[in-house]
């Protein structure tokens, strides 16, 4: 029960990656703050995690947009709610007409929108969430990359591999401007992850084309989100207390 007494904010929590965070973190007896725009899901989760060790909820706001966040986070520290662990888990590549594009294929609005999506919420949660962890004298943030960043995918465009590249360095710069403060600051870099928005994509493709992803794979399977869940609960637990600045590839040992 590592999360007792602990609270997270994870953003992006519905679905996906941040949802199998928050069911960890709830079995494990923390209280989860989840945030989303996805009012549906979040009720569906709140409903699935009642009976959890811990406490879900949720917040139905876009991740993005500053003046909502900052109200609510104040909501939240009005309700004596201190924040031990804050989950960045917004981003994905899908959000353009073609995630696979190639340089010469992008246009600037989809170079923007891909880096906004994937840096701006990452951004505005930890810059108003950081004092408050200064405060109280350590916290732990987590963020999600993705091998992209580090030059490694084939099946993205490279407006996404530059703000996930951007969320490798903001972790490791900000970790060393917050260590001294108590406050670690990491990242998983998950490869394709089978969440609920990429599954379709993937069951589109022919078994041959599955089969020759799958062979690049040393562990001969695509990564599920508890897979990369499991990683972060690690990084945003008493674990971890010792790391710092740190993306851990979360691939299956795709390099």
């Amino acid at each position: 029960m590592r999360f007792i007494q602990k609270v997270a904010i994870i953003t992006a929590a519905a679905s996906g990656i941040g949802r199998a965070s928050a069911g960890i973190i709830a079995q494990e007896g923390g209280t989860v703050i989840a945030v989303d725009t996805d009012e549906q899901r979040l009720e569906n989760m709140s409903s699935e995690f009642s009976r959890s060790a811990g406490q879900v909820l949720t917040y139905c706001i876009d991740a993005t947009d500053e003046k909502v966040v900052k109200r609510t986070l104040s909501q939240i520290s009005e309700n004596n709610k201190k924040i031990d662990i804050l989950i960045n888990a917004v981003g994905g590549s899908t959000i353009i007409d073609n995630p696979k594009a190639r340089v010469d294929e992008l246009v600037l609005a989809d170079w923007q929108k891909i880096i906004n999506f994937n840096l701006d919420s990452m951004f505005i949660f930890t810059t108003l969430i950081v004092p408050s962890m200064k405060s109280q004298g350590g916290g732990k943030i987590v963020n999600l990359a993705s091998i992209a960043g580090r030059g490694f995918s084939d099946v993205s465009s490279s407006a996404y591999a530059a703000a996930k590249g951007g969320v490798i360095a903001f972790t490791k710069k900000t970790a060393r401007e917050l260590g001294p403060f108590g406050i670690t600051v990491n990242a998983i870099a998950p490869n394709t992850t089978l969440s609920e928005r990429i599954r379709p994509r993937w069951e589109q493709q022919s078994p041959q084309d599955q089969a020759e992803q799958i062979e690049k794979i040393p562990l001969r399977r695509m990564a599920e989100p508890i897979d990369q869940a499991k990683v972060i609960c690690f990084l945003a637990s008493t674990d971890a207390d010792y790391v710092t600045g740190q993306t851990i590839d979360v691939s299956g040992g795709l390099v």
